[in-house]
């Protein structure tokens, strides 16, 4: 089963997840300094402030990467470390770190796929109203510019924004992922402001020229509903609409979906998307990001059922997941359904992308890991998630998609945002204590993927 030539194999990160150094070499605090460090926000109080310590051991890291056989890494870069204060000066020790780490990616030949905001936003920015405010798109293309013009001479695949539902929805609407702000208003502004800024980007960094190629990255997932009840059929559109189309259709269809708007009507008058934003937004992109980890099954929530305490409930919508009959779950409880992913790419090129590059830009799952008494990880769970999606995969690319590379989340275990240091869904085990490396099962199964651009045929 093999993948196309050149196809992208790699891994993932975030900067606030594995960097630490968080108060080093001129860096600012962000919303998840802030958030982290405030009780009963984060499990156990765990902060990013060492996380992984990639800071200080980017040379270690690169060589893992290497040792591992990695065609590409994606990782993001920390606002606060180039502007502490979201704007203004420019702190060149923050720009020199990813100079050195995308000149050891090029040096190893790994290809950088960078991001600009993986949910890390300046504090001083959240203090004028954050991603509620214009002025936070506006600042974001300045920064994206300032970055641009320093790397992209080095590298040439450019996310604005990773999964901007995760940032407005868990950030402003429920409060359970930093700013931990709450309200619909809130969330909904904040989805257009955080839209806004990916379009104003995208013109700040191509009106330097250049060749590179400029996309965005969304979770998405796809939706049915867990009955033929006409109240659960509903529950999936709404759930589809908020997670799927809020952001699909103004990046590739110019417009907000019409039943949403609707559905928000007492919430919000949109009264912040001004003339011309949904023409910056809906610019050409170069690829899409899709990070997948599982379909969601769908149920009225306004109904009583003892499913519904198993599952994820949307804010403001009146539905909730539920885990269908028989279906295995990761360590988060998510439920493992590889086809998903089939079933997600092969709509994004029906009704939205056509022959627009799609690369799987996350996905993985979490495993009880453990370092057994011979010092090896054998997360044999986590090596059947990733060959089961993999093959998924590649019935897409059979089915037209045109997917050109996929990465795994994620390199090493890291700082699990609200979940603190409790979930471990790294290739790579990282004792934090010690910031010993070990690399899994996972990692050396990859690795061979990796060097067979394939898997072995089905029942091999």
């Amino acid at each position: 089963m093999n993948f196309p030539e050149g196809f992208l194999w790699g891994t993932a990160t975030a900067a606030y997840q594995i960097e630490g150094a968080a108060a080093e070499d001129g860096r600012g605090p962000s919303i998840w300094d802030t958030f982290s460090h405030t009780p009963g926000k984060v499990y156990r109080g765990d902060t990013g402030d060492i996380a992984c310590d990639h800071y200080h051991r980017l040379e270690e890291d690169l060589d893992l990467m290497a040792a591992l056989g990695l065609k590409a890494y994606r990782f993001s870069v920390a606002w606060p470390r180039i502007q502490p204060e979201g704007s203004g000066e420019v702190n060149r020790k923050g720009l020199d770190f990813y100079r050195r780490l995308v000149d050891g990616l090029r040096e190893r030949d790994i290809e950088p796929m960078l991001t600009l905001y993986h949910w890390d936003l300046p504090q001083a920015l959240e203090d004028r109203g954050g991603w509620t405010s214009r002025q936070t798109s506006e600042r974001f293309a300045e920064y994206a510019g300032i970055v641009y013009e320093a790397l992209s001479g080095s590298v040439r695949y450019w996310i604005t924004l990773n999964e901007p539902w995760v940032s407005a929805w868990m950030g402003y609407g429920m409060g359970m992922h930093a700013p931990g702000r709450r309200g619909t208003g809130e969330a909904l502004a904040a989805t257009h402001h955080l839209l806004l800024g990916h379009g104003l980007a995208l013109e700040a960094m191509r009106a330097q020229g250049g060749n590179d190629r400029f996309g965005i990255t969304l979770n998405l997932a796809p939706v049915r509903a867990a009955s033929d009840e006409p109240a659960d059929t509903e529950a999936a559109r709404r759930v589809d609409g908020n997670a799927n189309r809020l952001y699909l259709d103004p990046l590739f269809r110019g417009s907000y979906p019409e039943d949403m708007v609707e559905y928000y009507r007492d919430a919000s008058d949109y009264a912040f998307v001004r003339e011309g934003d949904l023409e910056r937004i809906s610019a050409p992109v170069d690829f899409l990001g899709v990070n997948y980890y599982m379909r969601h099954t769908v149920m009225d929530a306004r109904r009583d059922s003892p499913d519904l305490a198993t599952g994820i409930r949307f804010h403001g919508l009146g539905a909730a997941t539920v885990l269908p009959p028989g279906v295995e779950t990761t360590a988060m409880g998510w439920p493992v359904e590889p086809d998903g992913l089939t079933e997600l790419l092969v709509r994004l090129k029906d009704e939205y992308t056509e022959d627009l590059p799609v690369y799987v830009t996350e996905n993985g799952c979490a495993v009880y890991d453990y370092v057994d008494p011979e010092g090896g990880v054998d997360d044999v769970e986590r090596i059947s998630f990733l060959d089961a999606h993999f093959r998924a995969a590649h019935e897409a690319i059979e089915r037209g998609v045109n997917l050109r590379g996929y990465m795994v989340w994620s390199l090493l275990d890291n700082f699990e945002w609200a979940e603190g240091y409790s979930k471990r869904f790294g290739i790579v085990f990282v004792d934090y204590g010690t910031q010993r490396r070990i690399p899994k099962a996972s990692a050396r199964w990859y690795r061979e993927v990796i060097r067979k651009n394939g898997l072995p045929d089905a029942g091999r």
